[in-house]
């Protein structure tokens, strides 16, 4: 697996579709400072990504520390198709246990790459991605564990924390826990403690972690591979990219304040905080699609910028608001390309 040859297609998902949409939305420019000057050097980015994380911090909020130890009880395991998939207990924030799956090769292994996956909006939660209900084509846990990777799949907290099937009764519990945070900053900080628990596996290389997750999951991937440096490789499938694409202003992720004419931060900006790591948008025209594209065409200068022009992209595969194996062949790829072993002893 780790012999990785470069994708024939990197320039493809770099090109403009033949037409953007026209209610398509544009990003606020990336590339100037707060007085609006150009942006010409790294050193200039810099102290504008300072800013700009900064700012979306602050709108976000943020759940207080210290973290748990990154300590898993094991409830359950089996051996599906060669991968030892095992149901762990684990506690999220101090106090609050929460499940997930984990899974890897059942063989011995060493420096292996990883992955967080998220799940999508759907009962089954992180039985999903771990192979055990629902669609294959979103077994994403599964399928990358087979071809060699950790995966960990946490289950997001709404259905832990909500009252029958109301989504927002979660994030009640949550406001009484957190009060000035967004669910969007919950999501974020579960997402980063999956990466603790990942980087603490003896089997991980803690240089070679990536992010993956459609809808709901593809959310919090443009979040955590925005807010949290150790991933670096992500993709984002049909989570909607334009704040107006999708639900953003549920409060289970940003909530009405978005709708605000004085609300002055962007998604371009989120995205802009992954450069120079490796971020692939994924679409079928349902979420996203080529009305994404305005958000790419804003990043590709800063991507070039700062020494990664090829680790940033958009796929649209034309099929509605799935992940079909065409897109899963591209984002597989993208995973092992950007995060293939700096040591060729790496298994």
């Amino acid at each position: 697996m780790f012999r990785v040859d470069k994708p024939q297609w990197l320039d493809e998902v770099r090109r403009p579709p033949g037409a953007v949409p026209p209610e398509s939305t544009r990003p606020a420019p990336l590339l100037v400072d707060a007085e609006h000057r150009p942006i010409t050097t790294v050193a200039g980015w810099v102290r504008r990504r300072t800013e700009l994380r900064r700012a979306w911090q602050a709108f976000l909020g943020a759940i207080p520390g210290p973290r748990p130890a990154n300590t898993l009880e094991v409830v359950e395991e089996d051996h599906p198709e060669g991968v030892l998939r095992q149901r762990v207990r684990y506690e999220a924030e101090r106090g609050l246990p929460v499940e997930g799956y984990l899974l890897r090769p059942d063989r011995p292994g060493r420096q292996r790459p990883a992955a967080v996956v998220l799940h999508a909006t759907a009962e089954w939660t992180i039985r999903q991605p771990a192979g055990l209900q629902g669609p294959a084509d979103l077994h994403i846990g599964l399928h990358l564990a087979g071809r060699g990777y950790v995966t960990f799949c946490p289950r997001c907290f709404i259905w832990d924390y909500r009252q029958g099937r109301r989504p927002e009764s979660a994030v009640d519990w949550l406001h009484r826990r957190h009060p000035d945070v967004t669910g969007m900053a919950k999501m974020l900080f579960d997402a980063t403690r999956a990466v603790d628990l990942l980087a603490a596996q003896v089997d991980v290389d803690p240089r070679r972690i990536g992010a993956i997750g459609h809808s709901l999951g593809a959310k919090e991937v443009l979040y955590l591979a925005a807010f949290d440096e150790r991933v670096r490789a992500a993709v984002s499938c049909e989570g909607g990219i334009g704040m107006t694409y999708s639900n953003w202003d549920d409060p289970w992720y940003l909530g009405a304040a978005i709708r605000r004419p004085e609300f002055g931060l962007d998604h371009g900006q989120v995205l802009a905080l992954c450069a120079p790591r490796a971020f692939l948008l994924i679409g079928g025209d349902s979420a996203d699609g080529d009305r994404s594209w305005p958000y790419i065409a804003e990043a590709l200068p800063l991507w070039t910028l700062t020494g990664a022009p090829e680790a940033i992209g958009l796929f649209n595969h034309h099929k509605g608001h799935a992940f079909p194996p065409v897109a899963q062949t591209r984002a597989y790829e993208w995973l092992d390309w950007f995060l293939r072993p700096t040591d060729p002893a790496a298994d």
